[in-house]
């Protein structure tokens, strides 16, 4: 009896609905996505059966369409399951319908209610009552220029394993060359791999290829290629150069797809130049070899290479995930919460029990984490910017000097009979002597750091006061 009048007091005067529940969609449908087959949702007296299974042919899905044209639906909310929605958005978008993917945490079930036909109804519910909130989805354009941003990042990855390869088979044959310089797909690195390729196997006539650039000098370079021929290894060492080479080629064709591409951008930068580069960044190894700041420019309208630690590859990853319309986010914190940036603060009982940002595989994320962590140790995180700006609460730490030099009237007491480091700078000291050096003066000290040995201690723990 109490259960009834609890049911009848939420559903309010006449049994309707109260107000906070009332039907926002009232031609909503639900799909629930699958590799083979998709269980779709409509509202309940639209046609005899109100949940139909459809096939994941291209044929069923439009057959899908006209059904729900026949059902009089609208709007149709479905879940993001790996790639398998994206033929059945693109059908439903061009039959005019609104589309809105949701983010499968959102739209949990009720425990122990886990069917294929009561997931598409749990969504068409959802969407009914406006319960659910569409996913980001940049506009045409960018995703074109995505979808090839995402094919060359691939062909990288891939790039890079045969890089391993070639690696493997070296050290097999004990050739050290990866151990002298620093990038085997380098000049030197591929002329020399190459020269191995075509049959030379005198170390000396290897390291004349050398280019004058390169660090090691030829003796060097030619005592790490004195190596155990194999012919196994060497047909590894071939074939892995020769894929590199396909990966390579293919790499520079998605460079041109996407200079065209963003070549289709309309211009906003109004004519004004993008002036002189801000600071000459060394060119990454993976970098798109055009221009990829002036095309940003000219696409956005802004210079974002001028941002801390944010180059043109890094800025145009970026732009091709978030688009160039910036007005989709509200503020920067709804930006940042949708980066996954922002702690998820959960707390009960008045107490945070948890502060950790939710799970997130954006790459515009993982893009800017590697802008700041750049910016980690560089002189320009302390400057007023956004990508810098030391937070209110962060104290000031004081800046501490360069040391250049040990003098043995000045040598500290942690410096005796170890190995450590001095703040400031990572300088490796062993001493000579296990004799303690005594009691260190006041001009010692300020000599060193200008702090007292606990202002020392409380910078860096790891190092104990000096006696």
């Amino acid at each position: 009896m109490r259960a009834r009048r609890r049911k009848d007091k939420t559903r309010g005067q006449g049994g309707s609905l109260p107000a906070e529940l009332s039907r926002v969609n009232l031609n909503a449908a639900g799909v629930d996505v699958g590799s083979g087959s998709h269980f779709v949702a409509v509202p309940e007296g639209r046609c005899a059966q109100p949940v139909r299974e459809f096939a994941s042919f291209t044929a069923d899905l439009y057959r899908m369409a006209d059904c729900l044209e026949e059902c009089g639906v609208e709007t149709v909310a479905m879940e993001s399951t790996g790639v398998y929605w994206i033929p059945l958005f693109g059908v439903l978008e061009e039959r005019g319908f609104r589309v809105m993917l949701v983010d499968p945490r959102r739209i949990k079930n009720v425990p122990g209610r886990k069917t294929d036909v009561l997931d598409c109804q749990w969504l068409q519910q959802l969407h009914t009552y406006g319960l659910l909130s569409a996913a980001f989805r940049p506009e045409a354009d960018i995703r074109r220029l995505r979808s090839y941003l995402r094919q060359r990042a691939m062909l990288v990855d891939y790039a890079s394993q045969h890089v391993q390869h070639m690696q493997k088979a070296l050290t097999q044959m004990n050739v050290k060359l990866q151990h002298v310089i620093s990038d085997i797909t380098g000049r030197t690195g591929m002329d020399i791999i190459e020269a191995i390729v075509g049959g030379q196997r005198d170390p000396r006539k290897l390291a004349e290829l050398r280019d004058p650039r390169t660090k090691a000098d030829e003796k060097t370079i030619a005592l790490s290629l004195e190596g155990h021929w194999r012919e196994e290894h060497i047909f590894e060492l071939t074939q892995a150069l020769e894929l590199y080479r396909v990966y390579q080629s293919k790499i520079v064709q998605c460079d041109r797809e996407i200079e065209a591409q963003m070549g289709r951008f309309a211009d906003r930068s109004g004519g004004v130049p993008t002036g002189e580069q801000p600071r000459r960044n060394r060119v990454q190894g993976n970098a798109p070899r055009f221009d990829v700041r002036g095309h940003l420019y000219r696409m956005t309208g802004v210079d974002l290479t001028r941002i801390n630690g944010v180059d043109a590859h890094t800025a145009l990853k970026v732009v091709s995930e978030v688009g160039t319309d910036m007005t989709r986010w509200p503020t920067g914190k709804h930006f940042a919460s949708w980066l996954g940036l922002s702690p998820n603060n959960r707390v009960t009982g008045g107490r945070v029990i948890s502060s950790r940002t939710k799970p997130n595989a954006s790459r515009a994320a993982k893009a800017l984490r590697l802008a700041a962590n750049a910016l980690y140790r560089s002189d320009s995180a302390l400057e007023p910017s956004c990508a810098g700006r030391r937070p209110s609460w962060a104290p000031q730490r004081p800046l501490l000097p360069q040391l250049t030099s040990w003098p043995e009237s000045s040598t500290p007491y942690c410096a005796l009979g170890r190995t450590t480091s001095m703040p400031g700078r990572s300088i490796m000291k062993t001493s000579t002597t296990k004799e303690p050096c005594g009691r260190q003066s006041e001009e010692r000290h300020s000599w060193a750091t200008n702090l007292s040995p606990h202002q020392i201690a409380r910078l860096n723990p790891r190092i104990r006061p000096w006696k």
